[in-house]
């Protein structure tokens, strides 16, 4: 719909202009695309807003990954908040709405944040996503390098408690090689 699409629009241009840092993309390469790009882009992702009345607060993306080998994964891209609408739970609700989304599509939800957003990854962290890396010098913005912390999140298992086990059998069996056998 074009009025979705000039929604969209507005709230992504206003991400990229406040939150430079944020994003792969820039205020200057998106603000001079057609309003058919913007509509292209809403066809060929799941987009999900969080509406105040007719105002639109927040978005976030969902996009699965593509070919037979990565046909498993799914990413949470574009997340913005308006800055008035922070601290109210419109973050949270965005994210639970994706990760519902993307439980019934695929098995694991990633997602990449700038290091220095904390309050995005302690968002994250306590919907259950798990820090996995850091993308060095992942962004340029004005000259200046910002990292990208990679998380995800496991759709179909509990990654801590197969992260423990697995640990634990290797501390088991490292205390089996090590003490001298009873023969």
């Amino acid at each position: 719909m074009p009025a979705d699409a000039a929604r969209y629009r507005e709230i992504r241009l206003a991400g990229l202009k406040s939150s430079p840092e944020a994003f792969g993309s820039t205020f200057e390469t998106e603000s001079v695309r057609p309003l058919s790009s913007f509509s292209e882009r809403l066809d060929a992702a799941a987009v999900f807003g969080a509406f105040h009345g007719a105002e639109l607060w927040g978005i976030a993306g969902f996009a699965a990954r593509n070919g037979v080998k990565e046909a498993h994964k799914g990413l949470l891209w574009g997340m913005y908040v308006r800055p008035d609408a922070r601290k109210a739970g419109v973050g949270r609700r965005l994210v639970e709405a994706v990760i519902e989304f993307a439980r019934q599509r695929v098995e694991l939800l990633q997602l990449s944040v700038v290091s220095d957003n904390e309050q995005a990854r302690r968002l994250y962290a306590r919907l259950g996503f798990i820090e996995y890396g850091v993308e060095k010098n992942s962004l340029k913005q004005q000259g200046r390098y910002y990292d990208e912390v990679l998380m995800a999140l496991d759709l179909i298992g509990d990654w801590e408690q197969r992260s423990l086990a697995v640990r634990g059998a290797n501390d088991a069996l490292s205390e089996e090689l090590a003490s001298p056998s009873a023969e």
